[in-house]
C-alpha cells in the first residue's frame, strides 16, 4: 500500500490530462454503435487503474539478519554524538564560596566582604523576627510535607501566606510556588497554549523566555522597553487580521528587568493593552517590595489599578528574603492554575518555615515603611557615585535596586565584553573585598542587551559601603578598561 499510493498520485496526474485532451468540444468515441464522450472513457480507465493499484501488494524486501562478523563491525565503526559541546577554558567556573548568610555583609573564604551580589533589597536576611517564625514553623510542622499541594502537601500556614500576600497587594486571591523561578514559567504555559499570540519585551530574563518557549505560542518580541514598538506591533498584529479577535492575546513584561534594570512603564502598558483588547502578564520579581509608596510594586509605583493586571506574579526570594514565588489575581486566574499549572500540580509543597518567613516579612514592610525610604536613599547614594566610573554608564533606572553598568564602548563580542567586566568584579573581590557580579548568562538565554555589572542594593547598606564600592569600581575599572575608556 505504501508503494501504491505514489503511483496512483502519478497515474492520476497524466491521465487528468490525457482528460483534459478528450474533453475537447467534439472529442467522442464509437462502442457498439453508441457514442460515448471521450471523458467518460478516460475515467473508467482511471478507476480501474486505482483499483489496480490499491489491490497489490507493497513490496517488502527480505530481511536478512546480520551476521556477528557485521555487528561486530557495526559496532566498532559507531561512534557516539557527545551530551554536550566541549568546555572551552573560558567556561571553567570557579565561584566564590560563603561562608555565613548573604547579608549586607558576608564573609568569603574567611575574610569579611561588602555584599553588593545578593538582592536582599530590604536586608531582612538574618533578621530576628524572621528567623523566630522559621524557628517556630520547623518546631510545628517540621521541614515540609515532601508531596503537592494537591494531594497531601497544603498546611494552614500556606493558606495564610496565599492571604497576606492578596491582603497585601489588594488582589481577590494568590497562589504559592514552591520555586522562585519555575513559578513565572509555570504560569505562562497555564494560560497560554498553542495557536495564541505573546507580545513580550526582548529583554526579558531567562526563567521568562522558558515559559514562552513551553506555550509554543506564537511569540513576537518588542524592542525593551520601547513603547512605540510595543504599539507598533499590536498593531500590526490586529488590524485587518480577523484571526486574533477569536483567539488569546497577552503582552509579557518585567516590572524591573533583571537584565538592564529599567522599569517597565505600566501605565502607557495598560492604555495599549486597552486598547488593542490583549492580557498582561506582569512579572514582579524585582518590584515586589521595593516599588510604591509602600512597597506594593509597579502598580502602586504608577497608581495603576491592580485590577488592571490579569496576572501577577514574583519570586520571593528577593524583598522578603525566603524562596518560592506567588501569582495574584482574580480567583479565577488562581483556582484555573491549581488544576493546570505545572509547577503547582506536580512540585513538592514550599517548605512551611518558608511560608511562615515570607509572612513575617510582608508584616514587617507593612510595620516599617521607613525601610523603603533607606533603600532608595541608598539606590541614589550609589547612582550618584558611580554616576562617572571610567569606561562604565549606569543603563538602569534611578529608582531600580539593580544598578546595571554596561561598557560604554562595547568590544564587539559578547564573550570579550564578559571577561573584562569579570576581570573587574575580580579584582574588585581580591583587592577592596566588594563582592559585585558581572551579569553572566547561560547559553541557553536568548537576551540580545548588553550584558554589564550588577549591584543588588539593600537597605542594609551603610553609606561607607556604597562609598567603598564606588572608589573600588572607579579605580579597577580605569585600569582594567584603559585600552577602552
Amino acid at each position: 500500500m505504501d508503494m501504491a499510493l505514489p503511483i496512483v498520485n502519478a497515474t492520476t496526474a497524466a491521465l487528468a490530462r490525457v482528460s483534459a485532451a478528450f474533453n475537447a468540444p467534439l472529442a467522442r468515441a464509437v462502442v457498439f454503435g453508441v457514442h460515448i464522450d471521450g471523458h467518460l472513457v478516460v475515467e473508467g480507465l482511471l478507476i480501474a487503474v486505482i483499483v489496480f493499484q490499491l489491490s497489490r501488494k507493497s513490496y517488502k524486501p527480505p530481511k536478512k539478519p546480520l551476521s556477528e562478523k557485521e555487528v561486530d563491525e557495526l559496532c566498532d565503526e559507531w561512534e557516539p554524538e557527545p551530551l554536550c559541546p566541549p568546555v572551552k577554558e573560558r567556561s571553567h567556573i570557579d565561584p566564590p564560596i560563603l561562608e555565613s548568610a548573604a547579608g549586607p555583609h558576608t564573609t568569603i573564604e574567611g575574610k569579611e566582604v561588602v555584599n553588593f551580589a545578593s538582592a536582599n533589597y530590604l536586608g531582612l536576611i538574618g533578621n530576628e523576627k524572621l528567623i523566630d517564625s522559621c524557628v517556630g514553623s520547623l518546631e510545628k510542622y517540621g521541614v515540609g510535607s515532601c508531596g503537592p499541594r494537591g494531594f497531601y502537601g497544603t498546611i494552614d500556614v500556606h493558606l495564610d501566606c496565599e492571604a497576606k500576600i492578596a491582603n497585601f497587594l489588594g488582589t481577590p486571591d494568590s497562589i504559592l510556588y514552591s520555586y522562585g523561578i519555575s513559578t513565572i514559567f509555570s504560569v505562562i504555559p497555564a494560560f497560554c497554549k498553542k495557536g495564541d499570540i505573546i507580545v513580550a519585551d526582548e529583554g526579558v530574563h531567562w526563567a521568562v523566555q522558558n515559559g514562552l518557549y513551553l506555550s509554543r505560542s506564537t511569540v513576537v518580541y518588542f524592542k525593551h522597553n520601547d513603547m512605540a514598538s510595543l504599539a507598533s506591533t499590536l498593531e500590526k498584529l490586529t488590524r485587518g487580521n480577523k484571526r486574533t479577535e477569536k483567539i488569546r492575546r497577552y503582552i509579557v513584561v518585567e516590572s524591573i528587568y533583571q537584565n538592564s534594570g529599567q522599569i517597565a512603564p505600566l501605565d502607557e502598558i495598560v492604555k495599549l493593552k486597552e486598547k488593542y483588547l490583549f492580557r498582561v502578564i506582569l512579572e514582579e520579581s524585582h518590584s515586589f517590595g521595593v516599588l510604591g509608596k509602600s512597597g506594593r510594586g509597579l502598580a502602586e509605583h504608577y497608581g495603576v489599578p491592580i485590577d488592571k493586571i490579569d496576572i501577577i506574579t514574583a519570586g520571593m526570594g528577593n524583598a522578603l528574603a525566603t524562596d518560592g514565588g506567588f501569582c495574584t489575581g482574580s480567583a479565577r486566574v488562581v483556582d484555573h492554575q491549581r488544576l493546570s499549572s505545572a509547577g503547582y500540580v506536580f512540585s513538592a509543597s514550599l517548605p512551611p518555615y518558608l511560608a511562615s518567613a515570607a509572612v513575617s516579612a510582608v508584616n514587617y514592610l507593612e510595620e516599617n515603611p521607613s525601610v523603603l525610604a533607606n533603600l532608595r536613599s541608598n539606590v541614589a547614594l550609589l547612582h550618584t557615585g558611580l554616576s562617572d566610573t571610567p569606561g562604565l554608564e549606569i543603563s538602569s533606572h534611578v529608582l531600580s535596586p539593580i544598578v546595571f553598568l554596561k561598557l560604554k564602548k562595547s568590544t564587539g563580542s559578547l564573550a570579550t565584553d564578559l571577561d573584562l567586566l569579570e576581570t573587574i568584579a575580580e579584582q574588585v573581590l581580591k583587592e577592596d573585598s566588594v563582592f559585585i557580579v558581572a551579569s553572566k548568562r547561560s547559553t541557553l538565554d536568548r537576551c540580545k542587551l548588553p550584558v554589564g555589572i550588577r549591584l543588588f542594593v539593600s537597605a542594609g547598606h551603610t553609606e561607607s559601603d556604597i562609598s567603598k564600592a564606588c572608589s573600588s569600581l572607579k579605580r579597577i575599572s580605569a585600569s582594567v578598561l584603559s585600552d577602552h575608556v
